[in-house]
């Protein structure tokens, strides 16, 4: 999935995490890429991990890996009107 606003040799991996309520995780969106861990520093380096591996022909030819992680958080509290 190329992005152009990051230039030809670049590729661009969007992953969205989670937490499933025992772990974070993180899928890609575009990619069939998904990795977990139990804090979400380890799940960063995870993501690292899975989408050089999941790129690895392209890395070796060259091109540039972007990730772009999007979170998705419940947010509660907000009082009714």
């Amino acid at each position: 999935m190329k992005n152009h606003a990051y230039g030809h040799n670049t590729v661009l991996a969007k992953m969205e995490t989670y937490f499933d309520g025992e772990y974070w995780c993180a899928r890609g969106t575009a990619e069939d890429v998904f990795t977990q861990d139990i804090t979400y520093d380890e799940l960063l380096k995870n993501i690292k991990e899975a989408v050089s591996l999941y790129f690895e022909d392209k890395l070796a030819k060259g091109k540039i890996i972007e990730i772009l992680v999007m979170s998705e958080m419940e947010i509660s509290g907000v009082p009714p009107s």
